[in-house]
């Protein structure tokens, strides 16, 4: 049997709806037209086991995440850069994800984003790695694209970094979820037990990639910190490899990982409570 409703009912009824309505299209607003575009550099310093005292205070900036169109646009990539280079960083990692989605045509964005990005200024070079998306799009034409603009690729690769008589490795692999990650072969230019910084896209892999102690620090993005966060809840959704660690910086055993929110933006084109960033990280001596 349906129970009648006093006017008064009704219309407080009503009211909440209308409330509650509104504060979803306010909140849809604000995180698709501020936040996602709302920068926020993030400053980490990070105690390095055994660092060459002439790398003590070396700046690394790190990125990620870009995924150019159809919701991230290029001018915010190009204020990403400025910034960047206005921190003046000795390395710049670039952590994969340059482009947004399923089909090949998509990845053809990296000829637009690879020259914005060959802009980036750092002492000891920009180096990048491929995310799932560079993958589910077409990881050769991305490829193609960032070395045409001059932006060297590690897959399961590395390089030594000079101070003096000093050293510190960069290792890049494969992307963990679509490719075919091999530490052992990235760190076959080691030059012995130096400090090592290791960039994956995913970065939940750092359960792997911490257990022998090679690894100094893993820089991955991959999670976007999940776009959407919740106080006293956290993340809503967050994508495979990217659920364990989802942002900011963690100890696993013992190596650091961080984790950055990344650029640009998947699936709903919103963030709350999980602004864009640029991390710069300072290493120092443990």
């Amino acid at each position: 049997m349906l129970h009648k409703v006093n006017r008064r009912t009704l219309l407080k009824m009503l009211g909440y709806g209308v409330v509650a309505s509104g504060a979803v299209v306010g909140a849809y607003g604000y995180g698709s037209r501020i936040e996602t575009e709302w920068l926020q550099t993030e400053r980490v310093t990070i105690p390095v086991k055994h660092l060459g005292s002439s790398f003590e205070g070396f700046k690394i900036v790190h990125l990620s995440d870009f995924h150019l169109y159809p919701h991230t646009q290029i001018e915010f990539i190009e204020r990403v850069v400025r910034i960047t280079n206005s921190l003046k960083p000795d390395l710049i990692a670039l952590t994969g994800d340059y482009v947004s989605g399923y089909e090949v045509r998509n990845s053809e964005a990296i000829f637009e984003l690879a020259p914005v990005l060959s802009t980036l200024s750092a002492k000891h070079g920009v180096f990048s790695v491929l995310g799932n998306h560079d993958h589910m799009t077409s990881k050769q034409v991305v490829i193609a694209g960032l070395k045409e603009s001059g932006l060297p690729v590690l897959i399961n690769d590395g390089v030594t970094l000079r101070r003096g008589q000093q050293t510190l490795y960069l290792a890049g692999l494969a992307d963990g979820r679509r490719s075919h990650p091999d530490l052992s072969k990235a760190l076959e230019k080691r030059p012995g037990h130096v400090p090592t910084i290791l960039l994956i896209h995913e970065p939940d892999f750092a359960d792997t990639y911490s257990s022998d102690g090679t690894i100094s620090l893993q820089l991955s993005g991959h999670s976007h910190g999940g776009q959407i966060r919740l106080p006293g809840v956290g993340a809503l959704a967050l994508p495979r490899y990217g659920r364990k660690y989802d942002q900011g910086l963690y100890r696993v055993q013992d190596m650091w990982l961080y984790t950055t929110r990344g650029i640009g933006v998947t699936g709903p084109p919103i963030r709350i409570n999980c602004r864009p960033e640029i991390t710069e990280i300072t290493l120092v001596r443990a």
